[in-house]
């Protein structure tokens, strides 16, 4: 299960990167990814779940980025670090369905995955710190 709901927030993150990168349509890029890797109704539903959470609630997450990287304005966080970040604070402060450590924990993996070598340190520093408000 553990490495489906990984693939699924793969899946998410590269429709994400790429929505932001070049501009395409949201849906378009959800269906294509989707159609190239075989998920579960409940592994589709968890990519379409975090993409448009992330679309729909974007201006809030950003805003959260910009409060916790003060050293960097969003526009200079990388594209795939900065949609990390967004999909794990969507999940940790918006969604509420995957505990904090889980979401961090994801995010610093993808981080691993798809960023620089820095990047995991980046992004569970501004994690770590988001996190004290999901535990308010």
């Amino acid at each position: 299960m553990a490495g489906a709901r990984r693939r699924a927030r793969t899946l998410a993150l590269q429709t994400l990167y790429e929505v932001d990168s070049v501009g395409h349509d949201v849906e378009k890029v959800m269906a294509h990814l989707l159609a190239t890797v075989k998920l579960s109704e409940e592994n589709d539903a968890f990519v379409r779940e975090l993409v448009n959470g992330v679309i729909q609630n974007k201006d809030r997450i950003d805003e959260n980025i910009r409060s916790f990287a003060l050293a960097w304005p969003i526009e200079q966080i990388p594209i795939v670090v900065r949609n990390i970040l967004r999909l794990a604070i969507f999940e940790v402060l918006i969604d509420n369905k995957t505990p904090v450590k889980v979401a961090i924990n994801e995010a610093v993996e993808l981080a691993k995955t798809f960023g620089s070598d820095n990047s995991p340190k980046f992004v569970n520093g501004v994690l770590g710190s988001i996190s004290v408000l999901a535990n308010r």
